[in-house]
């Protein structure tokens, strides 16, 4: 067991019922089903995956399901226990292999890997990612492939749904680049990196090749009451989202965004 982690010990409270409340959400599958179709293309040709904030292995598994060698990491130690046990219940024990690891700690992992994918703002948990491109360029392969989906700073759902709620200070939350969120009464730390900030983090190891929104107008996953009772508008979202998610004035206004970064070769 590692050291304790705030973020972990927070997860550890969620895990029990994260796929319900997140997982099998119409909102979770939304997104993510976006998400998935870039990492199936993006990843095609690749066979060992590193994932980093791995959750309950939603997105592992489906990786092992076609193909992928994964080692998937999470700093909850009760995520990393649920995601063992869905991993048996399809019969499976070698693949995906699960670890607790912290982000801050992949200098413990051992290993070469060619594609490397956190999912739903698990990196936006870690203050600094420079140490993070510099562990993941160690333990990549030459042109490997990055795929980071990280909350945004400025989500305009968001704001405009807590402004309509009247609750400013929620509706702007993320604009000061950090906030310090209660999850099960226990307060994380969480960052919001801007697009030139994340780029700059993972310079000169890796290269940024493309951006899009993941929930620009699909909304984020506290409004999942409010889309169960409109569903043919979440469907609509859906394909508004896939017309205007890489355009550049809105693809870091969603909820989301999925950065695609390859390796570069070179050294700093």
């Amino acid at each position: 067991m590692i050291a304790a982690h705030p973020a972990g010990q927070a997860f550890d409270a969620m895990a029990d019922t994260y796929d319900d409340d997140f997982t099998q959400s119409h909102i979770g599958q939304a997104q993510r089903s976006v998400i998935m179709q870039d990492a199936f293309r993006i990843f095609h040709g690749r066979r060992r995956l590193l994932e980093l904030n791995c959750g309950t292995g939603e997105d592992a598994l489906r990786f092992a399901e076609n193909g992928w060698r994964v080692l998937a990491l999470d700093v909850s130690e009760r995520m990393i226990a649920c995601a063992r046990v869905r991993r048996e219940s399809i019969g499976t024990t070698e693949n995906p292999q699960f670890r607790q690891v912290a982000t801050e700690d992949l200098r413990e992992v051992a290993g070469e890997f060619d594609g490397v994918f956190s999912n739903f703002s698990g990196l936006n948990c870690v203050r600094d990612l420079a140490p993070v491109a510099v562990a993941l360029e160690n333990k990549t392969t030459p042109g490997s492939s990055l795929l980071l989906c990280l909350s945004t700073r400025v989500c305009l759902w968001e704001t405009a749904w807590y402004l309509l709620h009247g609750k400013p200070a929620k509706a702007f939350r993320r604009w000061t680049g950090r906030h310090q969120a209660m999850l099960q009464g226990m307060p994380v730390d969480v960052y919001y990196p801007t697009l030139s900030t994340l780029r700059s983090a993972f310079l000169p190891y890796f290269k940024l090749r493309s951006v899009r929104a993941i929930g620009l107008f699909v909304p984020p996953s506290y409004v999942e009451s409010w889309v169960r009772k409109h569903p043919l508008l979440l469907r609509i979202f859906v394909r508004l989202d896939m017309v205007f998610s890489r355009l550049p004035l809105l693809r870091t206004l969603g909820d989301h965004m999925l950065l695609h970064l390859e390796k570069t070769g070179e050294v700093g």
